[in-house]
C-alpha cells in the first residue's frame, strides 16, 4: 500500500505532522492508533501493532467473533477423522472438537515453564479430537505439556493438559481446582489454586516443593486445566 503521509493521516484518523512524526521516532502513536494501523495492516501484521496498544489475543477472541473465526483458521488445519470401531456413529464424530497441542511448556513450581505471552499467536504441532462435552468453551481450549516434578503423582513430566483459556479470574475458579499462571521471570506455571480467606496459593502436590501466593500484579491466570493425557516424553 503506496500512501502519502496526509492520506496515511486519514487513514487512521491522524494529521500528516504524526505520521511524521512517527517515522522519525519523534513520538509514538496512542493506543488507539495503533488498533486503526492494525485494522489497516490486515492479518498476520496487525497483531504486533494490536499487541503496542496493550491488546491481547484472548482479550480480543472474547469480544470479536470475526477474530475468533480467523484465529481458529489459522492455528488449525482439516482434521480427517478416521474411524477405527464401525459401532461409532457420525452423531458422535459431529460432536467432536479439535483441539491444537502447541509447543508450549508449563512447568511445575520450582521448573521455568515457557515464556509466551500470547498462545493464539502459537501455531500447534498437532490436533487432537476430543468430545464436546469435554471441552465446554471449545474456541478457547488449548493443549500444552507439563514440565517438572513438583505435581507427581498427579501430572507427570511430559503428560499434555487441556487448558481453557476462557477462565482467567482466580476468583471464580473453585479451591482446589488446577490452573495454568504465567510469570514474568518464571514463565507458565501449572498448579492447584489454593483459596484462603483473602489469599491466592499455588500448591503443587509434590510437598516437598514450596507453594506460590499469587499476590503480585506480575501473576496472571492463563486458564483452568479441565483433563490431561498421561503421555509422558520418553527419555532418549
Amino acid at each position: 500500500m503506496k500512501l502519502n503521509q496526509l492520506h496515511f493521516g486519514r487513514r487512521v484518523h491522524s494529521s500528516a505532522m504524526s505520521v511524521s512524526r512517527w517515522e522519525r521516532g519523534l513520538l509514538e502513536p496512542s493506543a488507539e492508533t495503533y488498533i486503526q494501523l492494525g485494522y489497516l495492516a490486515g492479518d498476520p501484521d496487525c497483531w504486533d501493532f494490536w499487541r503496542h496498544a496493550g491488546l491481547r489475543s484472548e482479550d480480543l477472541m472474547r469480544v470479536v467473533p470475526a477474530i475468533r473465526e480467523q484465529l481458529s483458521d489459522n492455528r488449525l488445519t482439516k482434521v480427517q477423522v478416521v474411524v477405527a470401531d464401525k459401532r461409532v456413529s457420525k452423531k458422535q464424530i459431529s460432536n467432536l472438537v479439535a483441539i491444537p497441542l502447541l509447543p508450549v511448556v508449563a512447568a511445575a513450581p520450582g521448573e521455568e515453564g515457557s515464556h509466551h505471552t500470547d498462545l493464539y499467536q502459537v501455531r500447534p504441532d498437532a490436533v487432537f479430537a476430543a468430545p464436546g462435552p469435554w471441552c465446554p468453551h471449545p474456541e478457547f481450549t488449548t493443549c500444552l505439556r507439563v514440565k517438572g516434578s513438583a505435581m507427581v503423582p498427579l501430572l507427570q513430566s511430559g503428560y499434555i493438559i487441556v487448558v481453557d483459556t476462557s477462565q482467567v479470574n482466580a476468583s471464580e475458579i473453585e479451591s482446589g481446582d488446577i490452573v495454568v499462571v504465567s510469570h514474568e521471570s518464571n514463565g507458565l506455571v501449572v498448579a492447584r489454586l489454593m483459596h484462603y480467606d483473602s489469599v491466592e496459593v499455588l500448591v503443587p502436590e509434590n510437598r516437598e516443593y514450596e507453594s506460590i501466593i499469587l499476590s503480585s500484579s506480575a501473576w496472571r491466570v492463563v486458564g483452568k486445566v479441565l483433563w490431561w493425557i498421561g503421555q509422558p516424553v520418553r527419555a532418549d
